[in-house]
């Protein structure tokens, strides 16, 4: 059972029904009975009634019988007037806002209808509402189906400013049904579809205003419990202010675009926004971005680097608090603390204290790879960030001369980012452990540490350089497809010895494949060419065996299979995509 907002995702692994829907208007007092979930109602039932007691451009709004006649005609005026204000919303900044930057929601959907139902019925305290996917599928598949484009929203808040907020929540889960599910066929990672939604109310303007924000409620839950997984999702309070949080971070530094042309991809969680940033053009993949974020979280000042802040005011004094580690001032001092964290989340460990030179070991389990950012201070203003080296076992250790003296604390904020995909409500923790001893180090000690360091700095430099060389060959492979004109399709077989301008292009793809080197300007299919169409089969030979029908034997002929394989290539290349940033 969840306290919050939560979308409901119901599996029902059939296709969607084309029957015949016969659209009929709701009109103000008509009363229907709707299902509930009832892990979300206030009493646990199934199945209520409600009447239509506000009809909008964009929403019909439905109110719970019970809840309404309870209460007095005062408090029955007070509601009256809140739904004319909330649908008047709805109708001109949510639903316009919302489907312009992320598209429509299904319409006119299951019910052959362009307008949306919004339901108020009692909830369980905390629970602001909820989105069920099953209502878009028929009876037929779903007994319990509404047969609606539809959103359910807690009664009990709608005297309040937020409820705005949770409904721009509920209406991009139902956007994103559409966008993602329905037109795609495929689902995506609860993390950032609830990531998309709770993002809403930042969007359309509803937490300028700090105080009794959605964004001032996940501030809250976030400073409860920092240390919460990202992409695992058991749909508690943590979990909706750690998403809201690098959300909002996420945005700030890469733009709105990366939740839109994430949402248009055809893949899902980190791959889709990977993916987005590539087309963008920025040089940082979702794993460098959730590091940076891990330590603006606990430095949260732009002037320690670009990428250490939050750029909404709202968010300018942000700061965890790390776990202490305190070391005695003594002649020697040691210790070792075991921990285990799960993929995806923040842990800050802040060590103080002690005098000597800073032995820091640390050893993480070798099944997974992790990201050790560290931040070393001399005092409040003066801090530089670093990162562990650690080998392919997960090991790795540094000295820092003079501690407590030079250097007044060190934050260690290690991290797991292995997985990318497929997460689960239960994902399993993973062991490390820092060591860490303060003693008086010789100068010879010292010199080979301070050569070691050097060495992995050259290291860590050739590897930002093969790094770059590498994007910049991508995009010169790109490019080769970039010059084959758009709607271009290989049709006709093409074997050794011909000459044809279909040759040309053919040698674009297979440079682009790295199965070909040199000019392409050449129809001639020629000794190299042939070498690069083999090279091509023997890549793909399973998938161009089943588009062939048969098993081909890669003789560096343009067969059938080739050719399919070729034109799926170009159908999928992807041209560069709007930056919004």
């Amino acid at each position: 059972m969840s306290n919050f907002i939560k979308t409901k995702i119901i599996l029902i692994a059939v296709l969607f029904l084309a029957i015949p829907v016969i659209a009929s208007a709701d009109y103000l007092g008509q009363t229907n009975d709707f299902f509930i979930d009832q892990n979300y109602d206030s009493q646990g039932r199934e199945k209520i009634l409600a009447s239509l007691e506000k009809v909008s451009l964009k929403g019909y709004f439905y109110l719970e019988s019970d809840w309404l006649s309870n209460l007095t005609e005062g408090e029955k005026k007070t509601v009256s007037q809140n739904l004319e204000i909330l649908g008047q919303e709805f109708d001109n900044a949510i639903y316009p806002k919302l489907t312009e930057l992320y598209g429509p929601p299904w319409e006119p959907g299951i019910d052959n209808n362009y307008t949306s139902t919004i339901l108020f019925h009692k909830m369980k305290e905390g629970a602001g509402g909820y989105f069920n996917n099953g209502d878009e599928y028929p009876k037929l598949q779903n007994s319990k189906s509404n047969e609606r484009e539809m959103v359910y929203l807690n009664a009990e808040y709608l005297s309040s400013p937020i409820i705005k907020s949770y409904l721009a929540h509920e209406f991009t889960h139902l956007i994103t049904f559409n966008q993602k599910e329905k037109l795609k066929g495929i689902q995506e990672e609860i993390w950032l579809n609830e990531a998309r939604a709770d993002f809403s109310s930042t969007l359309l303007g509803y937490d300028n205003e700090y105080q009794g924000s959605n964004l001032a409620q996940r501030v809250k839950q976030f400073i409860n419990s920092p240390t919460d997984s990202l992409t695992e999702w058991q749909n508690e309070k943590k979990d909706y202010g750690l998403v809201n949080l690098f959300t909002q971070y996420l945005v700030d530094h890469y733009g709105i675009g990366i939740l839109v042309n994430s949402l248009k991809s055809q893949k899902t969680g980190i791959e889709s926004i990977n993916e987005t940033l590539k087309g963008q053009g920025f040089q940082k993949d979702f794993s460098q971005i959730f590091t940076d974020w891990l330590i603006a979280l606990f430095l949260n000042d732009c002037n320690f680097g670009e990428s250490y802040c939050y750029k909404n005011e709202n968010l300018k004094n942000l700061k965890i608090t790390p776990s202490l580690i305190f070391l005695p001032s003594t002649q020697k001092t040691e210790f070792s603390l075991d921990y285990a964290i799960k993929q995806w989340t923040g842990n800050w460990y802040r060590i103080i204290g002690g005098e000597g030179d800073l032995k820091l070991e640390f050893d993480g389990q070798d099944a997974v790879n992790f990201r050790v950012p560290y931040v070393l201070c001399k005092d409040l203003e003066t801090c530089q960030v670093s990162f562990l080296n650690l080998d392919e076992k997960q090991k790795g250790g540094i000295i820092f001369g003079d501690f407590g003296k030079s250097w007044r604390s060190l934050t260690l904020i290690p991290s797991i980012q292995s997985k990318t995909s497929g997460f689960s409500d239960n994902e399993p923790f993973f062991p490390f452990s820092i060591s860490a001893s303060v003693k008086i180090v010789s100068q010879e000690e010292k010199k080979e540490a301070e050569l070691k360091k050097q060495l992995l700095a050259q290291i860590n430099d050739l590897q930002k350089q093969i790094e770059k060389l590498k994007a910049q060959i991508e995009q010169l492979l790109a490019r080769q497809l970039a010059e084959i004109p758009a709607g271009f399709q290989f049709k006709k077989n093409l074997s050794f010895a011909v000459s044809q301008p279909d040759v040309i292009y053919l040698k674009k793809v297979l440079i682009n494949q790295n199965c070909l080197l040199g000019p392409t300007n050449s129809r001639s299919f020629d000794s190299q060419t042939l070498e690069g169409v083999k090279c091509f089969c023997q890549k793909y030979k399973t998938e161009i065996s089943q588009l062939a029908g048969y098993q081909v034997q890669c003789s560096g002929l343009v067969g059938r299979g080739t050719r399919a394989k070729l034109n799926q290539i170009l159908r999928n290349f992807q041209f560069p995509i709007l930056n919004f940033y």
